[in-house]
């Protein structure tokens, strides 16, 4: 009886152990590839990573742009205005 048992114990945990280490394998031939396209993924850029860095950098421009912008024309509006201000942009309104 402890002989059947025993067998029957064998043959069941055969498969996992044969699915085990058939995972393995396949994580191990795996491995290299995932860390070359990891690598790779962050060395390139996509166009859509593109696209947003150059919104970002218009947006910033704009921003600035704008401020300076507020800046001259509080200067033109005091009275106090930079030799690179142009006050009469700020007057055709």
């Amino acid at each position: 009886m402890k002989q059947l048992l025993l067998l029957f114990a064998v043959l069941s945990l055969s498969g996992c152990v044969v699915g085990t280490v058939a995972s393995t394998a396949v994580d191990v031939v795996t491995l290299p590839v995932k860390a070359v396209s990891a690598g790779v993924d962050a060395v390139t850029t996509s166009q859509s990573e593109r696209d947003e860095k150059l919104g970002k950098e218009l947006r910033k421009q704009d921003e600035q742009r704008g401020k300076e912008y507020r800046l001259a024309y509080e200067r033109c509006r005091k009275g106090k205005p930079l030799p690179t201000d142009d006050c009469a942009l700020f007057t055709q309104r």
